[in-house]
């Protein structure tokens, strides 16, 4: 299974934390934007995962833990450049 870690928001960026602690307790919830009422749990343990997808604009706030993930997943990261300002995305830093 590939997780796209930052498919619906950017979760390096932003979320750092919570994705280290769903990491370490090995599974997350889903809610299904299309029908509110269905949420699943996946498991993030390294023997589900094939592959964790990284999409992030900023990549700073997991750069320390980035080799531990590592060491138990295969990981892809994806740098996201887009050509909006501080007013769109005021906290995300210039390339």
């Amino acid at each position: 299974m590939i997780i796209n870690v930052g498919g619906r928001t950017d979760i390096v960026n932003y979320y750092t934390p919570w994705l280290l602690n769903r990491l370490e307790e090995g599974y997350a919830y889903s809610r299904n934007p299309f029908a509110r009422e269905n949420v699943y749990k996946l498991s993030l343990r390294p023997e589900d995962v094939d592959c964790l997808l990284f999409c992030s604009k900023n990549y700073q706030p997991i750069l320390k833990h980035i080799a531990g993930i590592d060491e138990k997943y295969n990981i892809l990261c994806n740098y996201t450049i887009t050509a909006y300002g501080k007013d769109i995305e005021p906290k995300v830093p210039s390339i």
